[in-house]
């Protein structure tokens, strides 16, 4: 989700690199599980974590809609996000175990990758920043930033999410200037082309990605 507001608000005053060292490590917290905990629908997926959903879990969109992942307009967009489940007064992750550990952290979402660092975004580029008032009240270790994410070849994956946000953020700014019927119209056939159609998951994400963006940028022409 694309947050509004000033930064000074959430951040801690500084801005971090991949190679700086971050106070996030949560050893000194294992099993606490507090972060997957209470998400709501705020795990938002970006079409790399449903190709690494699809990999790590066998499974396509059509598989997981309404049983492990949902849909809802963030921001202009239909976009999945990853559901709870309920017992009783306590809710978690569909993908939280028993024991309180992540049953997808080998290919888990780039927002939960990330946690409790964020991202902020200007003129085309981005910075990683840490969140102040999330995950607090612990004892935190430094850890070098790239580690922490654990993303292979980081520089491409970071072109990548730059060109996902620009794409989010431009139709963000037309989808209210068309009829409710183009409107509905746009966004499904995005969440088609991003999410419901199957990702080889034997062959690299950021090719497919492309091929998908160009078609889907050359589609909306009129309006992009």
């Amino acid at each position: 989700m694309i947050r509004e507001g000033s930064i000074e608000e959430i951040y801690d005053g500084r801005f971090y690199t991949p190679d700086d060292m971050v106070p996030v490590g949560c050893a000194d917290c294992e099993g606490c599980s507090e972060c997957c905990r209470s998400t709501a629908d705020t795990i938002i997926l970006d079409p790399q974590d449903m190709y690494l959903l699809s990999k790590g879990t066998g499974k396509v969109f059509t598989d997981m809609i309404e049983r492990e992942i949902e849909i809802r307009l963030v921001d202009g967009l239909i976009l999945p996000n990853l559901m709870e489940e309920h017992e009783g007064e306590e809710e978690h992750c569909l993908f939280l175990t028993d024991r309180g550990r992540c049953s997808i952290h080998a290919f888990r979402p780039g927002l939960c990758r990330l946690y409790p660092m964020g991202r902020y975004y200007t003129d085309g580029s981005f910075r990683y920043i840490l969140q102040k008032d999330e995950c607090t009240g612990r004892i935190k270790t430094p850890v070098l930033l790239r580690e922490w994410l654990g993303i292979e070849d980081l520089p491409r994956y970071e072109a990548y999410i730059q060109d996902w946000h620009d794409f989010r953020k431009r139709v963000e700014k037309v989808v209210p200037m068309l009829t409710e019927k183009s409107r509905d119209s746009v966004q499904r056939y995005i969440l088609q082309v991003f999410f419901v159609h199957p990702y080889l998951t034997r062959q690299d994400f950021y090719p497919q990605y492309e091929a998908r963006m160009q078609v889907c940028r050359k589609a909306l022409r009129s309006i992009l």
